[in-house]
Order: C-alpha cells, then structure tokens, then sequence
C-alpha cells in the first residue's frame, strides 16, 4: 500500500459545536473516508486546514503555529 498523507497529530478531539477535530480540523466525515480518497483530495483537504482552524477557533491556533502531519500508512 502507498503512503497516505495525514494531518492527523493524534490529538483527537471531536468538536460536535464546530463540526471539526480540534486536532486536525478535519469534519468527521472526511476523518471517516480519509482512506479512501485519493491523495489529490487529500492534499486539498489538508491546504484548507490551517484556516478552517483558525476559523472556528482563533485563540487557538497563534501566528507561525503550523499544523503538524505525516505520511504513513492508513490501518
């Protein structure tokens, strides 16, 4: 299997109110399909992040702070 690349950071944090993990800022449901999208969709994904973020929670996420990700493989 090839490497997938992830934002997950391992702080898993489903906020029901925002709709986002506070770790990541992915929705559950792309949280729920990140295997099986292709790497094109997730690169998009992961470019929206920072700002979705940032969005939902802007004492959080201070100037310069860059999110933290991999590339690994999905079990």
């Amino acid at each position: 299997m090839a490497p997938v690349s992830t934002p997950c950071n391992r702080i898993c944090l489903l906020d029901r109110t925002a709709g986002l993990c506070r770790g990541c800022g992915r929705t559950p449901d792309e949280i729920g399909r990140w295997s099986l999208i292709g790497e094109p969709e997730r690169l998009e994904i992961m470019a929206g992040l920072r700002s979705r973020l940032r969005a939902a929670y802007p004492a959080d996420l201070p100037d310069g702070q860059e999110l933290t990700g991999s590339v690994g493989s999905v079990r």
